[in-house]
Formats: structure tokens, C-alpha cells, sequence
């Protein structure tokens, strides 16, 4: 069923999530460690961003874009959703 989303392989979007999930986490430590240099808060909001976004894109690759859309728009989600997209904004 995984592979109904996507014409990537299986192995190509495991490799994919891995890549995309370990860039989410470093850029969120690194922005995270950037917060204490001068001007650091507009540098840790960008690289806080960027990882939030590289985490959920790698789930994407995992479930496809459609099905995760669909899942984090299930009533059961939605106001996580909202309030996780309005704070990356």
C-alpha cells in the first residue's frame, strides 16, 4: 500500500525520509544553537523553519503527499495542525 502513492521505490523513499529527517533535525539544532549569537532569534527561526519543514517532508516521502495531507487534516488533527502550520509561519 505504500507504494500506491508514488512511483519511487520503496528503498528510494526510506532513503529519502532519512535524508530529509536527519536535515530536520540538524537544522533545528543548529538553529537552536545558533540562538545565542548576536542577532541569533532571526537565525534560530530560520533554521527552526527549515527543520520543521525537512521533518514533515520527510514523512511524505513515507506516506505520499495526498495521505499525509489527508492525515493531518483528519478532524482528530486538525487543530495540532493549525496550530503547528500558524507557528511555523
Amino acid at each position: 500500500k505504500v507504494l500506491d502513492a508514488s512511483t519511487l521505490s520503496f528503498g528510494t523513499r526510506v532513503r529519502w525520509f532519512a535524508i530529509c529527517f536527519v536535515a530536520g533535525i540538524l537544522c533545528s539544532f543548529l538553529g537552536t544553537a545558533l540562538l545565542w549569537l548576536p542577532k541569533g532569534i532571526k537565525l534560530f527561526a530560520v533554521f527552526y523553519t527549515l527543520g520543521n519543514i525537512a521533518a514533515l517532508a520527510s514523512t511524505c516521502f513515507l506516506m505520499g503527499p495526498v495521505k499525509q495531507l489527508k492525515a493531518m487534516f483528519d478532524p482528530k488533527r486538525l487543530i495540532a495542525t493549525i496550530v503547528m502550520l500558524v507557528n511555523i509561519l
